[in-house]
């Protein structure tokens, strides 16, 4: 276990009760209320104010079930936003693409074919998107996210939270130490898609940037692979920088095929947060 160190860059600042354990104990939690219902100014408010709060606290054995269906349909949704909305950040594979369509009407003089191609060419993009991104999700489920504790609750500097919206969990997140470099990386976060705007991604976020500080963690670091600009800007208002970007990934499960270098491409962001000086 980490120590507390003078010496800190900034500060993060997490709203719970007195009584909440420090970070690192298995009794800990945080409640968290949305800004609709923060200003409750009397009892009948303030019992709005608890219906409506957001418990985090850390994995238990029981939660197993539904940690693992949200971290499912999170990832199942980056099987459209990569094969369509991430074309759009790909300028040259656009220019490949409309290149491709017009040696189509060259080739085979037929504005039919030529109509389709854009098509055909989006169909091998959501093809190949579904199948890499389902061999990295059976690749995830087989390993950390097949058995948390033995990942992320028994190894020293780790842990797993789940937040709590009316004794559902409705979201996830993993912090992951690594010794060598003095950082944690923030993983798995996901927020199941009806509970979404409410503020509990960025509460589980907290969560773990709050961990690092009373952990003694110089940074905390993550990449993410998220083609929607609302994750990015997500990290940002925690105070992450970015430190770098690939344009040639490659996701546990990728063979790199020609054809699957044709039409899967992915944008790798890497965040950084400095806690401390070294």
């Amino acid at each position: 276990m980490h120590f507390s160190s003078p010496k800190m860059v900034c500060e993060t600042k997490i709203v719970a009760d007195e009584h909440d354990a420090i970070p690192g104990t298995k009794k800990e939690s945080i409640m968290w209320s949305s800004p609709q219902s923060s200003a409750a100014l009397n009892p009948a408010e303030d019992k709005d104010v608890r219906k409506d709060a957001v418990f985090i606290r850390e994995f238990e054995r029981g939660d197993h079930v539904e940690v693992r269906r949200i971290f499912y349909e999170g990832i199942m949704e980056r099987i459209p936003n990569t094969a369509f909305r991430g074309l759009r950040q790909q300028p040259k594979t656009q220019f490949l693409y409309a290149l491709l369509t017009l040696m189509c009407f060259v080739v085979t003089k037929s504005v039919t074919l030529t109509c389709c191609a854009p098509f055909i060419l989006m169909g091998a993009r959501y093809y190949y998107s579904r199948k890499v991104i389902h061999s990295y999700l059976d690749c995830a489920l087989h390993t950390d996210m097949a058995d948390i504790e033995a990942y992320y609750m028994k190894p020293t500097g780790s842990c797993f939270w789940v937040a709590v919206l009316e004794g559902r969990v409705v979201g996830i997140v993993a912090a992951q130490g690594c010794e060598d470099d003095n950082t944690v990386e923030l993983r798995r976060m996901s927020v199941d898609s009806r509970y979404r705007g409410k503020g509990i991604a960025k509460a589980l976020g907290r969560r773990v940037l709050e961990f690092a500080v009373r952990n003694n963690y110089a940074a905390v670091v993550l990449g993410t692979t998220a083609v929607k600009l609302a994750a990015h800007k997500l990290y940002e208002s925690l105070g992450f920088r970015r430190t770098g970007r690939s344009e040639d990934y490659r996701l546990p499960g990728m063979n790199r095929s020609p054809l699957e270098r044709l039409f899967f491409q992915i944008r790798y962001s890497r965040y950084r947060l400095q806690l401390r000086e070294e």
